[in-house]
């Protein structure tokens, strides 16, 4: 057994050094321009992203380079977690995610054209349905990754909210999503997982409240999920172990066999 899985993790090893898996960054990177959801003015508001120097080569410390950061949870790639929610909070914080379910398949959803015709369109259940169809049944403790082609606005923080006008899922396909699909969460290009009007939806932010309320999860400002195929890819999704933490930024990658 033992030599089975030296063999085993030499010949995954062997195909990243080969190429034949490559390894790709879903994540986009952090700074103070990384966009931020806004919430009306009576409600807590997110920090933005922002590095404090603590020393840099100086007399406060001469041999090293280092910062405070501060930020929100879920700010720019990030992970929710099923606490982060009203209907989840009975469940896992963003710590007590069990590691194995931090890598697993992912299959993708393209649906750019019509988010370009349309910034207000919705992921439907017969959506789905029809992809399932195509390429086979959604996997089963796996991300759905639902691609809409806005992580080309990512560097752009006002074409990036749209004035609240963005792509997303459904109520009907996010209660299905999460009460009836095997799927372990859902990741997307936006800033969050819901629409930009969903809080306008019954229930507001169907997407939290259906998949939290499930313990399942979230994946939000995702990037080149255009590299991925539609079905095949691993995901390895690294949010901080946040004790007591509703989500954390993470680094997400993506494992392709070429």
């Amino acid at each position: 057994m033992y030599r089975r899985r030296m063999t085993v993790l030499q010949e995954f090893v062997a195909a990243l050094s080969s190429g034949r898996i490559q390894v790709v960054d879903l994540t986009a990177p952090l700074s103070d321009q990384t966009p931020i959801l806004g919430l009306p003015e009576q409600f807590g508001q997110t920090w933005p992203f922002q590095l404090s120097e603590i020393s840099r080569y100086d007399d406060s410390g001469p041999a090293w380079y280092w910062n405070n950061f501060s930020t929100g949870e879920h700010t720019g790639t990030h992970f929710d977690a099923p606490v982060h929610w009203v209907t989840g909070q009975q469940g896992a914080d963003v710590s007590q995610v069990p590691v194995s379910q931090l890598i697993a398949p992912a299959v993708v959803i393209d649906h750019t054209a019509d988010a370009a015709a349309d910034p207000d369109f919705l992921l439907e259940v017969e959506h789905v349905k029809a992809w399932e169809a195509e390429h086979g049944a959604l996997p089963t403790g796996g991300w759905l990754l639902y691609r809409t082609g806005w992580d080309a606005y990512g560097d752009d923080p006002e074409r990036y909210a749209n004035a609240g006008r963005t792509p997303g899922i459904s109520v009907e396909c996010a209660r299905w999503l999460a009460e009836e699909s095997p799927i372990q969460g859902v990741g997307v290009e936006t800033v969050g997982t819901d629409a930009g009007a969903a809080h306008s939806f019954d229930p507001p932010f169907p997407c939290h409240s259906f998949l939290l309320g499930q313990e399942k999860y979230g994946l939000t400002q995702l990037r080149n999920l255009a590299q991925l195929p539609a079905t095949g890819a691993v995901v390895i999704a690294g949010p901080l172990p946040i004790v007591s933490g509703s989500g954390s930024p993470c680094r997400v990658l993506a494992l392709v066999e070429r």
